[in-house]
């Protein structure tokens, strides 16, 4: 991974992310999955953060990101859920109905960093191995 630039800095700074559909539902299909890695280059575009990898079970989600330094690791996550949610909510209504409270994404999640020691590639690696059938994850590479 490069080294980005910013305005008097450098940075390199990777998260791997794991939001979990709320109580566990299998609201993650191909569908919603393929919607979710759009939302997401649209929040990169906005946000400057850069996706490298999307991994999905039913019932969650695993993200590899790369963020500027503006941003602290919860401000990251907070971003990405409640923008993700919204826009499921929007483009599949009928999801609204199996979670109740309004809410797509448990409270919490995961974030690991991802350094030099445990590179890019060996997180790719281990999202792809996430879910209770390895055939069954769908990993989209950015």
């Amino acid at each position: 991974m490069n080294v980005r630039y910013a305005s008097h800095c450098s940075y390199r700074i990777r998260y791997h992310m794991v939001f979990v559909v709320k109580y566990r539902k299998d609201l993650l299909s191909d569908e919603v999955s393929a919607f979710l890695k759009e939302v997401l280059l649209g929040i990169a575009s906005r946000y400057y953060l850069w996706f490298h990898a999307i991994g999905t079970d039913e019932d969650h989600l695993h993200i590899l990101v790369e963020a500027a330094p503006r941003y602290s690791p919860s401000q990251v996550m907070m971003i990405c859920k409640s923008i993700t949610a919204k826009e499921v909510f929007k483009k599949f209504p009928d999801s609204r109905e199996e979670l109740w409270g309004g809410h797509f994404w448990t409270e919490g999640g995961h974030i690991d960093t991802v350094g030099d020691g445990y590179g890019e590639e060996a997180m790719k690696q281990y999202i792809k191995n996430q879910g209770r059938d390895e055939n069954q994850l769908k990993l989209s590479l950015f």
